[in-house]
């Protein structure tokens, strides 16, 4: 790409007429070259906004395979499966739901969900608690799976479980928030944090 010439400023126009009018020809009887010509001068542009430059990162930013700090508002989910199921109100009898979280009612149906994708898996589920409540059972249990959880050194957050997740958001959905009265996290000897207790309606 050819560079534009750049014209002389009046002040080197000054001196090449002074150097021009001192200097002596080296052959007397050759006609002068003619001046050449002068080239416009480019108009003047505005200077551009310079964005300023980034901060600089700090060291626990440099940390390679570490999750960097950011803010809460960057990385907080929603809440957690265990959480949203124990904030809900207690809607069935006391006895029976003490007895129930401490593994001594033994689920009357089970639907093992582990391995299937959600796409599966919400149909399934929703077939078998309205058959379950159509043969007029009560407590069934629903295997869902720990699923995987993000380590310490996973590049982002990573929710625990897609299925362990989005079974109590389905279970609050209709159909199926018509038939169920409560669901709670499953006693160890039936799963513990893998699966749900699900009392459905008379």
């Amino acid at each position: 790409m050819a560079r534009r010439r750049r014209g002389l400023s009046a002040e080197d126009k000054a001196l090449w007429s002074r150097v021009a009018a001192s200097a002596v020809p080296m052959h007397p009887g050759r006609k002068p070259e003619p001046p050449l010509p002068e080239t416009l001068a480019p108009p003047p542009q505005a200077p551009r906004a310079v964005a300023p430059p980034p901060p600089p990162l700090a060291l626990h930013d440099l940390r390679i395979g570490k999750l960097a700090a950011a803010p809460a508002s960057r990385v907080a989910l929603s809440p957690s499966p265990p959480a949203m199921v124990h904030a809900q109100p207690l809607r069935m009898d006391h006895k029976t739901h003490r007895q129930m979280t401490r593994g001594k009612l033994a689920p009357e149906a089970r639907i093992d969900l582990h391995g299937m994708t959600l796409n599966i898996a919400q149909p399934a589920l929703t077939r078998f608690i309205l058959q379950a409540r159509a043969e007029g059972r009560r407590l069934v249990l629903v295997i869902t799976g720990k699923g995987r959880e993000g380590g310490p050194d996973a590049p982002l957050p990573v929710r625990p479980g897609a299925l362990r997740h989005n079974v109590p958001h389905w279970l609050h959905m209709p159909p199926l928030n018509q038939v169920v009265l409560q669901i709670r996290p499953a006693h160890r000897r039936h799963g513990g944090e893998g699966a749900y207790y699900v009392y459905l309606r008379r």
